[in-house]
């Protein structure tokens, strides 16, 4: 199993950095792997929201399903995704800073069937790219920040 963690810090508030992780859909908007994200239960995203998305992976189209499994709005945000390949438990925590919101992951990649003795490259390559994708985000949201007001 590969295993990582990392953070970032975002000037926006606790909030909003929370709502806009929590929407698998926003992902499209900061990370450019994702190619499609669709919300599959009914009602706003929470504890059992289901989303079915897919990302570019060696010029393909990998699927994925992702299920928030906690949701402490603005606190804590868990999830589950499953691949064909491999399955991500992914934990994000929240804390407001006087800069504005300090965001934590923690990340395990299970690897399934072949790709198992690749754990340790796995980790390598996903610590690296959770940071770039949570740097994508960051960037999105104080882009956002910074058009709302000069507006």
């Amino acid at each position: 199993m590969a295993k990582f963690e990392g953070e970032i810090l975002i000037t926006r508030p606790v909030d909003v950095v929370f709502d806009y992780a929590a929407d698998q859909r926003n992902e499209l908007d900061y990370n450019p792997r994702m190619v499609s994200s669709e919300k599959l239960t009914a009602g706003p995203v929470g504890r059992g929201t289901v989303f079915r998305a897919a990302v570019a992976t060696l010029g393909r189209a990998s699927a994925m399903c992702i299920e928030c499994t906690e949701y402490h709005r603005p606190a804590l945000l868990s999830s589950v995704t499953t691949m064909r390949q491999a399955e991500f438990r992914v934990t994000l925590t929240f804390d407001p800073v006087p800069a504005g919101t300090r965001m934590r992951w923690s990340e395990q990649v299970r690897l399934k069937g072949s790709l198992r003795p690749l754990a340790p490259l796995a980790t390598r390559l996903g610590r690296r790219q959770e940071q770039a994708i949570w740097t994508g985000m960051k960037r999105r949201l104080e882009a956002a920040d910074a058009g709302a007001s000069s507006a």
